[in-house]
């Protein structure tokens, strides 16, 4: 019975090291900013650019800061010429992974990068976040559309 086993066990091993490998991308190296940190960049807002890098779903689900420039971070190569250099930037994801990843991409692109921040982090942490409602949406201070 033991040599049944084992040789079952032998037959199912080519199996297990016939999986194909992973691959995962690499690590980001920017800076995740604590709360703290954030907060003190902050403080300063005419010296600051924060530039979100999510859907704008998640923008409005999970809430942000009250002014940043939305560049997803597919497109944010293509659009770089239009983000300003005169000023530091923060970058902002739900967790800080996408974020790390811009920053490092506008580091690497002569921009002036403070760091990446997570905005569910930084909540959690005690920070504040701004809700976001889209433009049209009821609330949004805007006079409802006229309906057909």
């Amino acid at each position: 019975m033991k040599i049944i086993a084992s040789l079952a066990a032998l037959a199912l091993a080519p199996l297990v090291f016939a999986q194909a490998p992973t691959t995962s991308a690499p690590a980001a190296h920017a800076h995740v900013l604590t709360r703290l940190e954030l907060d003190d960049l902050l403080k300063n807002p005419q010296r600051l650019l924060i530039v979100d890098v999510r859907r704008p779903d998640e923008v409005t689900k999970i809430g942000g800061f009250p002014v940043y420039l939305s560049v997803q971070i597919a497109d944010l190569e293509k659009q770089l010429a239009w983000i300003p250099k005169d000023r530091r930037i923060v970058t902002v994801s739900n967790h800080a992974a996408r974020a790390a990843k811009a920053a490092d991409l506008l580091a690497a692109n002569g921009f002036d990068v403070a760091g990446a921040a997570g905005a569910e982090l930084y909540e959690k942490d005690g920070g504040t976040l701004t809700k976001i409602v889209p433009p049209g949406a009821p609330g949004d201070g805007a006079p409802a559309a006229a309906q057909p």
